[in-house]
């Protein structure tokens, strides 16, 4: 059971909210926010259109599966569409985020991946380690709701490893690659997790 923040969705009282104006609003506050942030320099109009389709759909989708089928839950659009918090907007903008600072990398040859780990990278790790046991999880209880938390909380856990660590600047190239490796692990299982929730992730915000 859905209700909104105007109330529940009564047919009788002519209060049902029309699936297409629903998605149609969603567009527009993707939109609308998009614009706002100033994040769409260099994109084609079509392109630009195609990502405020994938947030605003991408935003209702989410909100929703987040919420375990069982519980009755309220969708506030405005919500919903926060580039903060446990939203779509939020993990599509990280994948965003690893993808330039893979543009970015310049790869070296003989690159041979022998670093000591810090702490926050053993814990990224750990939950990377997670994600098959999640699937079945949500599977057999029949929740998205598990594999939308689990990747709100592997977003969590990379935004505390990018805000702490400079993963392209290090004393040596194996560090980097390193930090590299576990960043594109990282949007790998965010593209994998989203797109079984059916969402996309674009590559650019």
């Amino acid at each position: 059971m859905v209700d909104l923040p105007s109330g529940k969705m009564k047919s009788r009282e002519g209060t049902v909210v029309d699936a297409d104006d629903l998605m149609q609003e969603m567009y527009e506050n993707a939109k609308t926010i998009s614009q706002e942030l100033g994040k769409l320099e260099g994109m084609e109009e079509k392109e630009v259109e195609t990502l405020y389709e994938n947030i605003g759909l991408g935003a209702l989708k989410y909100f929703m599966l987040k919420v375990d089928p069982k519980k009755r839950m309220l969708f506030d659009p405005q919500e919903s569409i926060d580039f903060n918090g446990n939203t779509a907007p939020f993990i599509q903008y990280t994948h965003a985020r690893i993808q330039s600072i893979i543009r970015k990398y310049n790869k070296s040859a003989n690159i041979d991946y022998e670093v000591k780990m810090i702490e926050k990278e053993r814990n990224l790790i750990k939950v990377l380690m997670e994600y098959p046991q999640v699937i079945q999880s949500s599977a057999s209880n029949y929740s998205p709701a598990i594999l939308a938390n689990y990747i709100y909380e592997l977003v969590k856990e990379f935004n505390g490893y990018y805000q702490n660590v400079p993963i392209l600047v290090a004393d040596n190239q194996n560090t980097i690659a390193f930090r590299v490796a576990i960043s594109q692990q990282v949007a790998n299982i965010i593209k994998s997790g989203m797109n079984l929730l059916g969402i996309s992730v674009p590559d650019k915000m």
